[in-house]
């Protein structure tokens, strides 16, 4: 299994999905999938299903737009449980989108879906909230009104594909403030006492193949309440 986590793989700013070439995304991404590969769409919101639909059409019309031939589209959210299995195993390559990290997690534990990849040999792209639940035991950074509260339950398994735990969008949310605390500095630094967490910004993206973990573009590291710049714009960071 090849897998991408990435803060948002598309261009800042654009009027509708386009797939980023910054840091290598494109061509690595292309040399990672069949000429024409099956593509699987797994939501955010199970229950949300025009959300669903629309995430599926838009990237999937930026992946093509991007020059990789989709030969076959399908989407995975709560009308298609029972064929949870049979559409991983059609599959070339595996989208999990971004939302709202709990609401995802429920929904991949619900299905089992960290049993459902366990032998998958195709490619899986994750975006965002679907890159945080991409990590063994997931860090869901509180984001809405009331999260910030210490009752808010932050860690939950998952699914098993990477031992780093991504903080997406750091180019955005950095400043943010949540409940009148400063997303990072009052939450985020305490959270991290103990653990590790990566923050990427929009265009930067790990990749996990072969065994080896290689981080692309700018990148920062927040380790037991510390905060560091990790990489800049166009490095290659191999991380074991």
């Amino acid at each position: 299994m090849t897998v991408f986590m990435t803060s948002s793989p598309c261009i800042i700013g654009a009027e509708r999905a386009i797939l980023s070439p910054e840091n290598g995304f494109i061509d690595n991404l292309k040399a990672a999938l069949p000429p024409r590969p099956r593509a699987l769409f797994i939501c955010a919101d199970p229950d949300n299903h025009a959300e669903t639909d629309a995430f599926a059409r838009d990237i999937g019309a930026a992946i093509i737009e991007a020059g990789i031939d989709i030969s076959r589209s399908a989407v995975l959210d709560s009308r298609f449980d029972r064929d949870a299995q049979l559409l991983i195993w059609q599959s070339d390559l595996i989208v999990l989108s971004g939302g709202h990290v709990p609401t995802q997690n429920l929904y991949f534990q619900k299905i089992s879906l960290s049993r459902l990849l366990k032998n998958y040999q195709g490619t899986v792209l994750g975006i965002s909230a679907g890159s945080m639940n991409c990590a063994r035991r997931v860090y869901a950074q509180p984001e809405a009104p009331g999260e910030s509260s210490p009752e808010f339950r932050r860690w939950y398994p998952g699914l098993g594909l990477s031992e780093i735990n991504i903080l997406p969008h750091y180019q955005q949310v950095k400043d943010n403030l949540l409940d009148g605390k400063r997303l990072f500095e009052d939450i985020t630094y305490l959270d991290s006492v103990g653990h590790s967490f990566l923050s990427l910004v929009d265009g930067s993206y790990l990749l996990e193949a072969g065994g080896e973990t290689t981080l692309f573009g700018e990148a920062y590291a927040m380790i037991d309440g510390k905060f560091f710049q990790l990489s800049v714009p166009g490095d290659i960071v191999p991380l074991g």
